[in-house]
């Protein structure tokens, strides 16, 4: 029989996906409060929440690079 490595977890896929949503969310979330609070105008809550958008997922790129690396040992 094969062995399964610690990649192959369903679970820890599963796990791996939940994190991200969650993390862009509050990202997101973060985002749109600093704008609320740096002015209230419009523009400065959409900056925040483009902003709190692309740190959420450049958090989950790095996220997923090192899960792959840990997983390739």
């Amino acid at each position: 029989m094969s062995k399964r490595s610690n990649g192959d977890n369903p679970w820890r896929a599963a796990g791996l996906v939940g994190v991200m949503g969650v993390n862009v969310a509050a990202c997101i979330l973060l985002g749109y409060f600093l704008g609320d609070w740096l002015g209230g105008s419009r523009g400065w809550v959409v900056g925040g929440i483009l902003a709190g958008l692309a740190v959420g997922i450049f958090s989950c790129v790095v996220l997923v690079k090192y899960v792959l690396e840990d997983s390739d040992g």
